[in-house]
């Protein structure tokens, strides 16, 4: 029998070579590496949209099984996928987005991060329909600009929790340049966060969650730990700035990779692809490969990113297609129909980084990674 893919929760057999490959004894070694650098904090791991990519309803068991504390989602139907999935750790919900009956949250266990009165209108409710305690953690705007409670407002928002029976049991707030190091923005933004939560506190609530510290702040930001780690992209075998690389040491977990459908020979003076923006000016040796936009292959990659075949970099020539793209294999001797082509990841002694897709395309490791399709099956290494 063949291999198997998570996507969207749905367990199926896979046909079409093209899959991302993840490596969860690499997310364990990462999860110990961030315990190492931070010790005696609990952990909770990011696995919002999908788990940048890698598959939720893989990576969220993966890393239940190796001891994670809290997973953290941005949706509701993120944090019932996982249930669904048998996870049973704590799993808060980031964005607040439920509506005027959030049952659903009791029903599945889900925490959810606060910032309206609304919401703590419909908590209230929901828990007395079905006799539970209403338990949420309060999201500050500390300077991010996004979603949370003004600083002004905290003390206000935390007595208003109080008279309708909710109880803040964490606190949360987000960096907006934790990745630039230990500014003067970064330290007000933790300023505000420590007098929040002594508002909280004065007004009659005992947080145990206190957490704002990205992966960012996890390397650098000791005074920014609180009680609670919130790493996303380390996780994952990433650090989130490049000055930041020696400090730790990860593992990327995800490879992803596709085969050759098809090779041919084309003389010197030969167009590739849509609009022929590719002409050959050799003869050469063309692999078409199972993959292209509509996978998550940006079409603006085009001509700028090379893949690995047998060990080999292969650049990607012509305009990449919905369902499909080129690569020239002329100096790749024996490139054959079936080969395993990595368009990310390792193969051998080569790897295609993460951050070259992402120089190639305008954009972050974040966005290449959470921009593998649906349609792209998540297996698990062998």
């Amino acid at each position: 029998m063949g291999l198997e893919s998570h996507s969207g929760g749905e367990v199926s057999p896979l046909v079409r070579p093209t899959r991302a490959v993840v490596d969860t004894e690499a997310l364990a070694e990462n999860l110990r590496e961030i315990r190492r650098v931070a010790p005696g904090r609990p952990v909770l791991g990011v696995v919002k949209a999908d788990a940048y990519g890698h598959g939720a309803t893989l990576v969220g068991p993966a890393l239940e099984a190796a001891g994670i504390d809290w997973l953290g989602v941005a949706l509701v139907e993120e944090g019932i996928e996982l249930r669904e999935r048998g996870v049973r750790v704590p799993v808060l919900v980031l964005d607040g987005a439920f509506g005027s009956d959030c049952s659903v949250l009791f029903e599945y266990e889900l925490t959810p991060v606060v910032y309206r009165l609304e919401q703590l209108d419909a908590l209230a409710a929901s828990a007395g329909r079905l006799g539970r305690r209403p338990r949420a953690h309060l999201k500050v705007d500390s300077g991010m600009g996004r979603l949370g409670v003004l600083p002004e407002d905290v003390p206000a928002f935390a007595r208003a929790a109080r008279e309708r029976g909710v109880e803040f049991e964490g606190v949360c707030s987000h960096f907006a340049n934790a990745d630039q190091g230990d500014e003067p923005s970064v330290r007000l933004q933790g300023e505000r966060f420590d007098a929040a939560v002594a508002q909280v506190r004065a007004a009659g609530h005992a947080p145990t969650w206190l957490h704002l510290a990205n992966s960012a702040a996890a390397l650098e930001l000791p005074w920014a730990h609180g009680t609670l780690l919130r790493p996303g992209l380390m996780l994952y075998g990433y650090v989130p700035a490049e000055r930041l690389r020696g400090r730790v040491s990860l593992r990327p977990a995800l490879r992803w990779i596709t085969e050759i459908l098809q090779v041919k020979r084309l003389p010197k003076g030969s167009p590739v692809s849509y609009g022929g923006r590719f002409v050959t000016s050799r003869p050469s040796v063309l692999a078409t490969l199972a993959v292209g936009y509509a996978d998550g292959y940006r079409r603006g990659f085009s001509g700028k990113v090379s893949v690995l075949v047998r060990g080999r970099r292969a650049p990607v020539v012509g305009v990449i297609t919905m369902d499909l793209c080129v690569a020239d294999v002329t100096d790749v001797p024996g490139a054959s129909v079936g080969d395993e082509v990595v368009l990310l990841g390792r193969q051998g002694g080569a790897e295609i980084p993460v951050g070259e897709l992402a120089r190639a395309g305008d954009t972050i490791d974040y966005e290449v990674l959470c921009g593998i399709s649906s349609r792209v099956p998540r297996v698990a290494a062998a």
